[in-house]
């Protein structure tokens, strides 16, 4: 509908396209693609770079790589992980995803509810 106003717009009274009709339209499409595409995902940068900074020795995170740990020494720069049995690793901060807790592990898979009414049925 935004586009068709625009097109309107743009005509000019002798059947040809107005300069100025084609500039709405870019400038338009420029708009748009701002609010869907770029302007989220400044806030998502911003969000992960508040969080990088408030990370502190002893936090559990994960890494992009999928690594799961517990921040043993931190930098500017680099964290050094312990992911466990005595295992430490450094990454670079800026790969640290998130922070990790326990009530995101997945809970073991067994069998549905309706399951198990049907093996008792047979």
């Amino acid at each position: 509908m935004l586009f068709t106003s625009l097109l309107i717009l743009g005509q000019a009274p002798g059947g040809g396209q107005s300069p100025v009709g084609m500039v709405l339209i870019i400038v338009a499409m420029f708009a748009v693609m701002y609010f869907i595409v770029l302007r989220p995902q400044q806030k998502q940068a911003q969000v992960h770079k508040a969080m990088l900074a408030g990370l502190v020795k002893g936090d559990d995170v994960v890494t992009q790589g999928g690594l799961i740990g517990k921040i043993h020494t931190i930098t500017d720069r680099v964290v050094t992980l312990d992911i466990g049995g005595g295992v430490k690793v450094r990454v670079l901060k800026s790969s640290v995803q998130g922070k990790y807790s326990a009530a995101e592990k997945a809970e073991p898979a067994g069998p549905a509810k309706g399951d198990e009414s049907k093996k008792e049925e047979k």
